[in-house]
């Protein structure tokens, strides 16, 4: 939570951070929180679902990186090397779009 990047506006999780201090923290600094409710919560806070929608499509986005080998098994040894070879394997997919666009 403390990198130096701009401030969000909204955080995308799964169930497992829906808690009070979590939300509470993220609401005092200004991000939304867009956490569906646990099974069991008493009072359950109902979040955007247009919004957690994107949380699928993001991952699915990683489970396609991953089944690169390269990626999921991580043989680089430097950062920029990773960076690298993500930068390639998120263009290669990237391009399939426009392969067969009319």
């Amino acid at each position: 939570m403390a990198l130096p990047l701009p401030k969000p506006k909204g955080l995308l999780a799964d169930k497992g951070y829906d808690g009070d201090r979590f939300r509470e923290n993220l609401l005092l600094r200004g991000i939304l929180p867009i956490i569906p409710p646990r099974s069991n919560r008493k009072a359950p806070a109902h979040p955007d679902y247009q919004r957690y929608k994107d949380c699928d499509r993001i991952e699915r986005m990683f489970g396609k990186l991953k089944q690169q080998r390269r990626i999921a098994i991580r043989y680089d040894k430097t950062l920029l090397s990773l960076e690298s070879f993500l930068n390639l394997a998120v263009a290669r997919l990237w391009l399939k779009s426009f392969v067969n666009a009319p």
